[in-house]
C-alpha cells in the first residue's frame, strides 16, 4: 500500500513550497488591487496583515497537496501520468502553443478594454513583481494540479468508468479525454467568474463571454498538452502564457 503512494506523497510535498510562495504573493497581488478601505477591512478582519498571509498561504498548501496527491493517482489510472523530464519536440510545440496564446491574451487591453467599462484601468495593477510571481506559481503550478491534474483526471476517470465498458485504461477512447478536458476548461472559467464580478462590479454578456473566451479557450489549450504530454508541460504553458502575455502590456501599455 505504502508503495502506491510513494509517488503521490511525494509529488504533494513537492507542491507544498510551490503553494505557499503562490498564496502569499496572490493575497499581496489581490490586496493590492483593493482600496486603502477594503484593504484595511481585510487587515483588521484575520487580525493583521501577517495572518492574512498565512491563512493564504495555508489554503493553497491544504488544496494543492490533498489535489494533487488523489490528482496523481488519477491521472495514473487513467493513463494521463507521464515522466516528469522535458524532451526537445514535445517542448518545442509547447514554447509555440506557449507564444501564441501568451500574444492572443495580451491583445485583452486592444481588444476588450473600449468597451468593457473599468478594464483598462486594471493594468495599472496586472504587471507587478508580486502579480508576476503569482501567476508563475499559483497560475502556473497551483492552478494546473487544482484544474487538469485533479479535476480533468477525475472527469476522465468517471466518463471512463461510466461509458467505456473495457475497464482497461488502454482502452479508454479519445472521446474521453476531450471530453472531461472541456467539462474542467468550463469549470476553469466558470470559477473565474465571482473574480470577475469583484473587478467589474457586475457580469454583462460581453464580460462573460470574455471570461469564458480566455479562461475556457487557454484552459483548453493547457488541458490539450496535459493530455498529449504531462501535466509538467501544461504547467510550463500557463505560466509561460503569464509572462508573454505581462511583458506586452509592459512593453506597450
Amino acid at each position: 500500500m505504502l508503495k502506491k503512494i510513494k509517488n503521490p506523497l511525494r509529488f504533494a510535498a513537492t507542491m507544498v513550497p510551490i503553494a505557499a510562495i503562490g498564496g502569499v504573493f496572490t493575497i499581496i497581488y489581490t490586496m493590492n488591487s483593493y482600496g486603502s478601505t477594503v484593504r484595511q477591512e481585510l487587515i483588521s478582519a484575520s487580525d493583521g496583515y501577517m495572518a492574512l498571509l498565512f491563512s493564504g498561504a495555508l489554503q493553497a498548501v491544504i488544496f494543492t497537496s490533498i489535489c494533487g496527491f488523489f490528482g496523481y493517482i488519477l491521472s495514473d489510472k487513467t493513463g494521463l501520468m507521464r515522466p516528469f523530464k522535458f524532451e526537445k519536440k514535445p517542448l518545442l510545440s509547447t514554447a509555440i502553443a506557449t507564444l501564441i496564446s501568451g500574444i492572443l491574451f495580451g491583445l485583452d487591453y486592444w481588444l476588450f478594454g473600449q468597451t468593457i467599462p473599468g478594464l483598462a484601468e486594471t493594468y495599472e495593477i496586472q504587471v507587478t513583481p508580486a502579480s508576476f510571481i503569482s501567476s508563475i506559481f499559483y497560475g502556473g503550478v497551483v492552478e494546473e494540479v487544482l484544474m487538469r491534474l485533479f479535476l480533468m483526471s477525475l472527469f476522465a476517470f468517471l466518463l471512463w468508468k461510466i461509458f467505456v465498458r473495457k475497464h482497461d485504461k488502454a482502452h479508454i477512447t479519445q472521446s474521453v479525454f476531450i471530453v472531461a478536458n472541456i467539462l474542467a476548461a468550463a469549470l476553469f472559467a466558470a470559477g473565474h467568474l465571482p473574480a470577475t464580478i469583484s473587478t467589474f462590479g457586475t457580469l454583462t454578456p460581453i464580460i462573460v463571454f470574455r471570461c469564458f473566451l480566455y479562461n475556457g479557450g487557454l484552459g483548453l489549450v493547457f488541458g490539450g498538452l496535459y493530455h498529449k504530454y504531462g501535466i509538467h508541460y501544461a504547467m510550463f504553458a500557463h505560466a509561460g502564457v503569464h509572462i508573454v502575455s505581462k511583458i506586452i502590456w509592459l512593453l506597450f501599455i
